[in-house]
């Protein structure tokens, strides 16, 4: 997932070199976490959030497989 979520972040923005995803793994839940520059937030969550509700789709069907809920927070 974390792969998948790092791909589509950096076709989106400006400053690729500033993509930053972490995966960290708890009981029931996978938390993935992308940041990008400042200046590229925007272009990450889209207007009212259309890109980042995408991104969460395709990381929602890349995951069916799993039993785990799998979170895409934005910083």
């Amino acid at each position: 997932m974390k792969e998948l979520v790092e791909v589509i972040a950096k076709a989106l923005v400006d400053n690729p070199e500033e993509v930053v995803v972490t995966e960290s793994e708890k009981e029931d839940e996978i938390v993935i976490e992308l940041k990008v520059a400042a200046s590229d937030v925007g272009k990450v969550i889209g207007k009212q959030g259309r890109i980042a509700k995408a991104i969460r789709s395709v990381v929602k069907a890349a995951s069916s497989k799993t039993e785990k809920k799998v979170v895409v927070e934005i910083q």
